[in-house]
C-alpha cells in the first residue's frame, strides 16, 4: 500500500517542513535571509509562484502555487540546499529535518484566503509580534509595504485586494470558524481518478471498528482505513499496535 498521496497537480499547495526532533532551523537572521534567497532562486528555477510564507525557529510555511508538476523536485532541492549551507555554517553533521516535507493541496480556493491568513498569523500565535504584517519573515511584512520582491510579485492578494483592503482583512483576529475550515483542510485526503484530484470522503476512524469482534474483523477494518488514507501510524495507535506490527497486516 502506497503512503500518503503525494498531490503533483498544478495549482496552490500549503508546504511544510520542521527540524528534527523540534529543533531549531534557523538560528538568527542570517538563516532565514539565506532559507529566503534559496527560495527565491527555487522558484524562479522550478517556475513557482510563492503567494506566502512564514519562518519561524524550527519551522516553515509556505503557500506555493506550482505551474508544472514538479513541486517534490523543487522542495526537495530547496530543503537540501538549506540543510547543506546550516550544517556547514553551524558545524553540524546529519539531518536537519525531521521528515520529507508535508503538504496539503487546494481543492477548493474558498480556503485559499483563510490560508494565507493562517500562515501569516504564526508570528501573532507564538506572541513574537502584535499583528499580521510586523514580523520581517512573512510575506505580508513585505506586501504591506509596497516592497515586493520578484518571487512575490504574482501573490494572489496582490491581484485582489490593494493595501489599505488587505490591511483591514489582515486586522481581524483569526474566528473560532476559519480556525476550524483551516484543520478541516489539514485533514483532507486525496485521490486521483479519472485524471483529476478528488477529495476522499471517509468515516471517523472509531467508526471503522465500532463493530469489530474478532481478530478477523479487525484486520479488514485496518485494511479499509488505510485504503482511505489514513496512516499507518494513526492505525498503530488506534489498535494499540506497533507500526511494524499494522504493516505486517496490510501486506497479509
Amino acid at each position: 500500500m502506497p503512503r500518503r498521496l503525494r498531490i503533483e497537480s498544478l495549482g496552490y499547495h500549503h508546504v511544510y517542513n520542521r527540524g528534527v526532533a523540534k529543533g531549531k532551523v534557523f538560528e538568527d537572521e542570517r538563516d532565514k535571509a539565506k532559507f529566503i534567497e534559496l527560495l527565491a532562486s527555487v522558484a524562479r528555477e522550478y517556475k513557482f509562484n510563492i503567494h506566502s510564507f512564514c519562518l519561524m525557529d524550527n519551522h516553515y510555511h509556505i503557500l506555493i502555487e506550482n505551474t508544472r508538476e514538479n513541486l517534490s523536485s523543487g522542495m526537495r532541492q530547496l530543503n537540501a540546499q538549506y540543510a547543506s549551507y546550516f550544517n556547514k555554517r553551524h558545524a553540524r553533521v546529519g539531518h536537519l529535518w525531521q521528515d520529507r516535507f508535508k503538504s496539503w493541496y487546494v481543492l477548493d480556493e474558498k480556503y485559499l484566503f483563510t490560508l494565507f491568513k493562517y500562515i501569516e498569523f504564526n508570528p501573532v500565535k507564538a506572541k513574537m509580534t502584535q499583528a499580521i504584517g510586523e514580523y520581517m519573515y512573512c510575506a505580508t511584512y513585505s506586501i504591506l509595504r509596497d516592497a515586493v520582491p520578484p518571487f512575490l510579485q504574482n501573490a494572489f492578494v496582490l491581484r485582489e485586494y490593494n493595501t489599505s483592503e488587505l490591511l483591514a482583512l489582515l486586522g481581524v483576529p483569526m474566528s473560532e470558524a476559519e480556525r476550524q475550515a483551516i484543520d478541516a483542510f489539514h485533514q483532507t485526503r486525496y485521490k486521483h481518478e479519472e485524471g483529476f484530484v478528488q477529495e476522499v470522503h471517509k468515516e471517523k476512524l472509531d467508526d471503522y471498528f465500532l463493530h469489530v469482534t474478532n481478530k478477523s474483523e479487525r484486520n479488514e477494518a485496518i485494511q479499509k482505513a488505510y485504503e482511505d488514507g489514513y496512516t499507518k501510524s494513526e492505525l498503530a495507535r488506534k489498535v494499540i499496535l506497533s507500526v511494524a506490527g499494522v504493516s505486517k497486516i496490510l501486506k497479509s
